[in-house]
């Protein structure tokens, strides 16, 4: 994947508020010492959480810890 839209991402969540929220959450978890889900060297951590949204690998029932 190139480069990743939100278009990209909102193809999985069904809003854009919704995508937000998800996207912090993840950022906050990576900061803490998460893995990444998906391979993305050299982004910033909002890149590689749209990443992993866009990949599925993030889904709203998986999102609430």
């Amino acid at each position: 994947m190139a480069r990743i839209t939100v278009e990209d991402c909102l193809k999985r969540v069904p809003n854009r508020f919704l995508l937000v929220h998800m996207v912090t959450r993840r950022v906050r978890q990576i900061r803490e010492g998460s893995e990444y889900l998906v391979n993305s060297p050299k982004n910033e951590d909002i890149v590689v959480a749209l990443r992993e949204i866009a990949a599925g690998k993030i889904t709203i029932s998986n999102d609430s810890d």
